[in-house]
């Protein structure tokens, strides 16, 4: 007994020893999806200015996979210990469920994760091409319900964050779309351009310079008001669909990450959110920070997780054709 005692006094001094060294070697950032979506262009301005608190090089890497689903597992399964956290999105809530709707295994649980902090939240914006032949939601909808299930759209994977926020749309506009997933918000918006598909759901900075440059139009928004950087662009429940989705972009690190490391982790986001830095690059992206500590990110987290879940289950399983 005395033995076993002293091991385990021997594991809790080290461990506590490691957390006050934190960090002591580079830190790796896994953003799931490919360069150019949400996840991406938030989590490696963010990494870049961690890392001047944390005083270690923090290394963003695209893990990619089952609309984001494979690199989230990789970091609920890593060590918890500070050197491998999360650039999430709010389809970390989503895979749990869409798995068990489709008779799977999650591959992870939402309680395999310590939320760190909310980095920002935008409604998801419906466009298409600007010399396509959609000019308003009215348009788009009177083709799809003309055509049910010939008007394709893009999204960042199966299940995905904007595949549930068309889905979402779908349901109450009552069409039926035909989806398209691709592994990651950047090839996704890619194929829209490409005339691969006709519309995509996306995050207002993934493809605010392409309206803006005259590329792709706006057809609604799926937030509870307009944007600011696009006030022209009715929210779809203006326009008599009653559809609300929000992409939200926030860290975390596998559950049993240590206290006291949480604790530097916070900070570092804390810092980097507040700096000029980091604010001038959300600036250029046109991309509102929505700082939320742990605390209330978790808060947060479980209220959207519960809403996430509603829909999902209102929209059953998605067969992919």
């Amino acid at each position: 007994m005395r033995v076993a005692c002293g091991l385990l006094s021997a594991a809790l001094l080290c461990a506590s020893a490691a957390s006050q060294d934190y960090p002591s070697k580079p830190i790796t950032m896994v953003v799931p999806f490919p360069p150019g979506g949400v996840a991406d262009i938030v989590g490696r301005p963010l990494a870049a200015v961690m890392q001047h608190s944390l005083k270690q090089p923090v290394v963003v890497i695209n893990r990619t996979g089952a609309g984001g689903a494979v690199g989230m597992a990789a970091v609920a399964k890593s060590a918890p210990d500070g050197y491998t956290i999360l650039m999430a999105l709010s389809s970390i809530s989503i895979f749990p469920v869409s798995d068990r709707i489709n008779g799977k295994e999650p591959a992870y649980e939402m309680s395999d994760f310590a939320p760190v902090a909310l980095v920002t939240a935008d409604p998801t914006v419906l466009v298409v091409r600007a010399d396509g032949p959609y000019k308003t939601l009215k348009d788009f909808v009177a083709a799809a319900k003309a055509r049910p299930g010939k008007i394709n759209y893009s999204s960042s994977g199966v299940y995905g964050t904007l595949h549930v926020a068309m889905e979402i749309f779908a349901n109450a506009a009552g069409v039926q779309l035909f989806h398209v997933p691709y592994q990651g918000g950047g090839p996704a918006v890619t194929a829209l351009l490409a005339g691969q598909v006709e519309a995509s759901a996306q995050g207002p900075a993934a493809v605010i310079g392409q309206i803006k440059g005259g590329k792709m139009r706006a057809l609604g928004s799926w937030g509870s008001e307009r944007l600011k950087l696009l006030p022209d662009v009715q929210t779809l429940k203006e326009q008599g669909y009653d559809a609300e989705f929000y992409i939200w972009s926030g860290v975390f690190a596998p559950a049993a990450t240590p206290a006291p490391v949480l604790a530097k982790l916070r900070e570092a986001v804390r810092d980097a959110v507040n700096s000029g830095e980091f604010r001038g690059a959300m600036d250029k992206l046109q991309t509102p920070i929505a700082y939320l500590d742990a605390p209330d990110f978790a808060k947060y987290w479980e209220r959207d997780a519960a809403r996430l879940k509603g829909a999902l289950e209102k929209i059953g399983k998605v067969e992919e054709k």
